[in-house]
Parts: structure tokens; sequence; C-alpha cells
């Protein structure tokens, strides 16, 4: 079981909050809710925000391992664990691997995450949820697919967006891309 899994039970138990009140208060159904507590996989970064928000908790609850004050520092030569999410829904995002530059950072607001995206391959279903996502491409080229609108980031590259609004971010070559996101999501 993922520890992502184990927090969110642990949450709801502390809360005394059931799975049905967790979907209703998501605006998840309860299938999804219980794909997501029976899983060993990470549900997509939409579906734990949503989650964070009904049980009143940082989405980094979620992600962290230890708590600092002072700043988190992370150096080029260290290696960091990589983090999947997952759709209940569909296999969506199951393409991109999030790197946490701030998982042991207390009280923090946003998540700064290196994500590597591989070539999606299948159902692109877009994402949304609360607050404001910030991307800048590393490497590689991706396609940003916002509400009716298409745009094609390179290489220094970046963009902005309210992530209310859908939204599904692709590699468009075979290659794929690395990308550094910054998400907010208001508590």
């Amino acid at each position: 079981m993922s520890t992502v899994t184990d927090k969110i039970k642990i949450l709801c138990a502390d809360k005394k909050i059931s799975a049905a009140e967790l979907a209703e208060g998501s605006s998840l159904s309860l299938e999804q809710v219980n794909r997501i507590c029976e899983s060993d996989e990470i549900p997509s970064l939409s579906s734990l925000i949503k989650i964070s928000r009904a049980l009143g908790v940082r989405l980094g609850t979620f992600l962290d391992d230890s708590e600092q004050i002072g700043p988190v520092l992370n150096r080029s030569e260290e290696h960091h664990q990589s983090v999947t999410f997952t759709s209940h829904q569909t296999n969506s995002n199951s393409h991109m691997d999030f790197i946490s530059l701030a998982s042991s950072k207390a009280g923090r607001n946003m998540e700064p995450f290196l994500i590597n995206i591989q070539t999606e391959n299948g159902n692109e279903t877009c994402s949304t949820h609360e607050g404001e996502e910030f991307l800048f491409v590393l490497e590689g080229s991706i396609k940003v697919r916002y509400g009716a609108e298409t745009y094609i980031l390179n290489k220094g590259d970046s963009i902005y967006y309210d992530s209310i609004v859908d939204h599904l971010v692709t590699s468009i070559d075979d290659n794929g891309a690395k990308i550094l996101a910054v998400v907010y999501s208001p508590s």
C-alpha cells in the first residue's frame, strides 16, 4: 500500500470521515474514493488536491517525508525518488513521473516538482482542480491543452495558468520531456 493511501486512511479515521463523506466532500464518486483507498498506486494529482481540501490538510501532507521549518535544499547530484500519480478513472497521467522538490518543507503553500513526461499512448483525460500551475520546459517539447486552446512549449518556454480549467500536459515526441512545475493549491 502506498504511503499516500495510508495517510488518506489515517486522516479519515482520525477525523471520523467515512468513504461516502470523503466522496461527497471531495466531489469524487464513492467508487473513485474506494479505488483510491484500496490501491497501491498514488491517485491523480487532481484527485489528491480534492481529497486534501475535503480533509482540511495541505496537499503536501500526502507527500511529506519529514518536516523542516527552515529551507529545503536539493543538490543536483542527489537522487530523488519519483512518484507516478495515476487516475482511478483511466490510466491517464501514468506517463508522468513527479519528483517532489520540497517534500520535507513544513507549512508550504506551493508544490514544486521536476516531472519527466513520457510520450502519452492512449487515453488523454484532462485534469481540473482548484489552484494555479506554473510549468517551465527544461528538456524536450510539450503540448498543453488548456480549455479549448492548445499550446506547444519548447525548451526554455513557460506557461502559468488557473488549474480549475480543464488541462492536459503531454510530450510531443518520442524522446519525452522534462519540466519544472510549481502547483499552488489554496487550503
